[in-house]
């Protein structure tokens, strides 16, 4: 080995065993940083700290390495990138209205001997566009295949598009496509299902999910109308009929188109009957006669539904007359008034025993005290001339 090629090992050797204050020299001198993401219309902030300037001020390029902002004072005219701090230690600028131009690596430069560099990643989230939900022309039959297909442009990355009808989520098939500006995709889902008469008047929802929207709904839906054949069902008034009231039966029909008509009938007679007030058949004086299974059959141009209901005329009741009523009504008032005047003349009565008792009590104690109506007193002609005895003699 000669002596010019041991020249560059001496010198390697040397730096591995620098001492640990050198390095540490060299790593405080390093600047850093942080990649950051925004939104496409937001603000971002960039942000180099360095612990040793070494009397040298920091440095912001972007992408195209165009010189931000060297220290506070401002290198090119673009309005949306202002200044937020310059120390020796940090230089911190922030870019407004972000486009996805803005996108790429940004450096941070601290021109010390060697010059030392620190990079930031912007990454810059393209929004999706409101999706667009295509497919549906017209009304759909019972049982027919509905096929919808969404479509959403704009989005960097490529967002997710869901389906759900209510609260029943459908599966579609979702692509990928980059749009021309190389940045943004558009993504598009379909999907396919058989409606049913439930599905009549529901809301077909495409929503597109992005991490730019931040939770955010942003969805589309689709009403679908569903032609099916009619139902119907008859409902007595009133419910439990009897001879001699009026009763209405009610054919209450359902069906996309709504039945325009209704037909009714009764087995064993001849069909139809007459029909009155749409779809109501009246019986304006019911009789026993009028028992028996009656058909109501509603029918519109997709088609008739019959249903059936058994009529079972009950006894008349007896229905009080309004003289009957008033009697009735007077014959309470007087019930009432005696009842009082029996509860009185009670009260009365033992208040009145009550008291004759204490009578007898009292007038028993004064004939105890008083003479006998045999007993006389009689005095002495000596005691009422002479003397003060006197005598009594009790006969």
């Amino acid at each position: 080995m000669g002596a010019a090629s041991a020249v560059p090992l001496l010198l390697l050797l040397a730096c591995c065993w620098a001492p640990a204050g050198a390095n540490l020299s060299q790593d405080d001198s390093q600047p850093w940083t942080s990649d950051e993401t925004v939104v496409a219309g937001g603000t971002v902030v960039l942000k180099c700290q360095v612990k040793d300037h070494e009397d040298s001020s920091l440095q912001w390029s972007n992408p195209a390495q165009q010189t931000l902002y060297f220290g506070e004072k401002r290198a090119l005219r673009d309005n949306r990138i202002q200044l937020v701090s310059s120390t020796p230690h940090e230089l911190s600028i922030s870019i407004s209205n972000v486009a996805l131009a803005d996108e790429g690596e940004y450096t941070c430069s601290i021109f010390t001997m060697p010059v030392r560099t620190a990079k930031s990643l912007v990454t810059v989230l393209g929004i999706p566009q409101k999706p667009i939900i295509t497919g549906y022309k017209s009304s759909l039959r019972e049982k027919e295949t509905a096929t919808l297909n969404c479509q959403s442009s704009g989005s960097k990355p490529a967002a997710h598009l869901t389906w759900r009808k209510g609260d029943q989520e459908l599966r579609g098939d979702q692509k990928i496509q980059e749009d021309p500006n190389g940045k943004t995709f558009t993504v598009s889902s379909s999907v396919t299902f058989q409606v049913t008469r439930e599905d009549d008047g529901a809301n077909i929802v495409c929503s597109v999910n992005h991490e730019s929207l931040k939770g955010a709904d942003r969805s589309t839906s689709q009403r679908i109308e569903v032609l099916y054949t009619p139902t119907a069902m008859i409902r007595p008034d009133p419910p439990h009929p009897r001879e001699g009231q009026k009763l209405l039966l009610h054919c209450e029909g359902r069906g996309n188109p709504v039945p325009q008509q209704y037909l009714w009938v009764k087995e064993g007679s001849e069909p139809p009957l007459k029909m009155t007030q749409d779809s109501a058949l009246i019986f304006p004086f019911l009789n026993k006669s009028d028992s028996g299974t009656y058909g109501c059959t509603a029918i519109s141009n997709m088609g008739s539904y019959t249903a059936y209901f058994t009529l079972n005329v009950n006894d008349p009741s007896p229905v009080p007359s309004s003289s009957s009523t008033y009697h009735a009504i007077i014959g309470g008032v007087v019930a009432f008034i005696v009842f009082l005047l029996l509860i009185l003349l009670i009260f009365l009565g033992h208040y009145l025993i009550r008291h004759k008792g204490t009578y007898l009590t009292h007038e028993a104690k004064g004939s105890d005290d008083a003479p006998d109506a045999d007993t006389a007193i009689i005095n002495a002609e000596g005691g009422q001339s002479g003397g003060d005895d006197k005598k009594e003699y009790f006969i």
